[in-house]
């Protein structure tokens, strides 16, 4: 509507034109109304009728006045529909946005544990924030560039035609050259923009790694090697950023210099119909062709700018949607059931892994974990300990067998209600840069202050926390950096008590602390454990010794089995673990 208006407002321009060039008709009486009908020449007849009754009642300085309220009214009508277009326009782009944003989160948290160590988390987080926020830009030049500015040149073009077909063909004929040269910047530019993003996203992981590793950083004066890797990401970005700039800002200056080419051309032949022996276009018509023709080159400027912006927001939006529809290796199946309640045990039958051709890390386990008992995994590092736990929670899939609860395999049940019985603690404390309260009761809504309490003191947390500043209500930095290793290690079994569930993965829970932490962190983990099915991955053979059964893994293979009497008479890898932990 917008658009209409504002060509209605130019062609009101003739009739004024030729009431100032003394070039209106003598008219002598009204014309006729004519009857209603949806046509071009319905709304001519019409105006026709009411500007010559008012040349004829009030004479041709009120005709004047009559065009310009006419004028006003227009533009007044014609830019209410653009504010609201804009409106429209904005809500779209808003809501679009948001939605990106979420289905590219949720894919994100779908994926399997794998993805996340072949994934550079500064890539990731680059595509969230600066390759959706290019798509925001060109989602919002192209609703106003891409699809509005072509109707307006359409409209105009027809405008065009009804004054002179001869001198609209003549742009029409050069206008392909303007196209052509465009689309080769174009195509260019968005290469590049492709390029730009990703160097981005590598600078951003340069960061996130340097300030999460500043420890390591100034410990091995590494400033001047990181500087240096970031300089050289900076240069290749600032390199591709320049000539995605170029190419973006020589679209404009090239639509206009050949638009005003092309008008050049318009005044040369049109100059000569005017001012021909036999004229064939009226002066004020010419005038009014010239008018609306310099009119098209603002929304072909707008519209070529609109496309390249498009350009290097389809450049980002093809990094996003290529994780949005990416698959996830480790997804319910349709129908899956829901596990209510764990009754008997956990199976793992003739299961094998591999990360890729080469990596087999697990061969033919077979392993029954019966509810309530508590299974020790130990062995050499690398040889697939971790790996192992981490087929219970489906952070991954057997490559061959099948793991099963209950004598059903873990495929067939649904995801979540799978993860709601598992409570999993492991070497490294993963804390959230919040208040103690918050990260213990993490995952749980609506719990109360009496239950998070009541778990701190069963993972021996709660003295040291009712020590710190403000109680439950301590933040506790970035990753729980405000406090020690052991105090991280207690929140997190904390975490797992409040869970409640009936089955704990623990691995390496208590490798990385010192003697006293350790102490406190074991009773914790003891008071954890009770009535539970329990799978510990440990290093230190002290901590397991209590095991109903340990699990001697290398190689990928079970390579011995028992309690730790019968293992340490048997003289094998479990033997000659526990002797050198005894000399070290």
């Amino acid at each position: 509507m917008g658009v209409l208006f504002t060509a209605l407002n130019i062609t009101l321009v003739k009739p004024m034109l030729d009431v100032l060039f003394d070039k209106a008709e003598k008219v002598t009486a009204v014309a006729s109304k004519p009857d209603f009908d949806i046509s071009t020449t319905y709304l001519t007849e019409t105006f026709k009728h009411y500007f010559t009754k008012i040349v004829i009642e009030y004479g041709e300085p009120a005709s004047l006045y009559f065009i310009c309220v006419l004028i006003g009214l227009t533009i007044l009508i014609g830019n209410t529909f653009r504010y609201l277009e804009r409106v429209i326009a904005t809500k779209i782009r808003a809501d679009m946005v948001k939605n990106i944003r979420m289905d590219f989160f949720s894919k994100i948290t779908q994926m399997h544990i794998g993805y996340f160590n072949d994934s550079r988390k500064g890539d990731l987080i680059s595509r969230f924030t600066n390759d959706i926020a290019e798509i925001e830009n060109a989602v919002m030049n192209s609703l106003k560039s891409v699809f509005r500015e072509p109707l307006m040149i359409i409209t105009y073009f027809f405008i065009l035609f009804t004054i002179s077909a001869k001198l609209t063909f003549f742009t029409l004929i050069v206008l392909p050259l303007t196209g052509g040269v465009l689309a080769e910047i174009i195509k260019r530019l968005k290469k590049q923009a492709t390029g730009s993003q990703e160097s981005l996203g590598r600078i951003v992981n340069i960061l996130d790694e340097t300030f999460g590793g500043m420890r390591v950083v100034n410990a091995f004066n590494a400033r001047s090697f990181v500087m240096s890797r970031l300089d050289k990401e900076s240069a290749l970005y600032r390199t591709l950023s320049k000539s995605v700039a170029y190419k973006n800002e020589l679209a404009s200056p090239v639509s206009e210099i050949l638009g005003t080419f092309i008008m050049a051309g318009i005044i040369i032949i049109g100059g000569n119909m005017v001012l021909g022996k036999t004229p064939t276009i009226e002066a004020s018509s010419f005038m009014l062709f010239l008018a609306v023709y310099a009119m098209i080159i603002q929304p072909a400027k707008n519209f070529s700018n609109g496309i390249t912006s498009l350009q290097r927001g389809t450049a980002s939006a093809k990094r996003i949607f290529d994780i949005i529809d990416t698959e996830p290796l480790i997804r319910n199946k349709p129908n899956a059931k829901s596990l209510s309640f764990f009754s008997d045990a956990i199976e793992f039958k003739n299961v094998s892994f591999s990360y890729g051709p080469d990596k087999t890390v697990l061969k033919n386990i077979n392993l029954t974990i019966a509810k309530g008992k508590t299974i020790a995994l130990v062995g050499p590092s690398g040889g697939g300990k971790s790996t192992l736990a981490d087929l219970v929670p489906r952070f991954y899939d057997p490559t061959e067998g099948e793991v099963c609860i209950d004598g059903v395999s873990l495929t067939d049940y649904d995801l979540e209600s799978l993860r709601k019985h598992l409570g999993i603690v492991t070497q490294e404390s993963i804390l959230f840069n919040d208040t103690i309260f918050n990260n213990i009761a993490f995952g749980k809504p609506n719990v109360g202050e009496a239950e998070v309490i009541q778990a701190a003191k069963i993972a021996n947390a709660h003295d040291f926390i009712m020590q710190t500043e403000h109680g439950y209500q301590t933040k506790i930095g970035e990753r729980g950096s405000k406090l020690s290793g052991g105090q991280r290690q207690r929140l997190s079994i904390a975490r797992a008590v409040l869970k409640n569930p009936p089955i704990l993965i623990l691995d390496e829970a208590t490798s990385a602390l010192d003697s006293e932490s350790e102490r406190l962190v074991q009773e914790a983990l003891f008071n954890l454990m009770k009535n539970r099915t329990s799978i510990v991955i440990a290093h230190r053979l002290s901590t397991i010794q209590h095991a109903d059964e340990i699990v001697v893994i290398q190689d990928g293979i079970i390579a011995e089995r028992g309690n730790h009497e019968e293992l340490q008479q048997r003289n094998g890898i479990y033997r000659k673990l526990s002797d050198i932990q005894k000399t070290a």
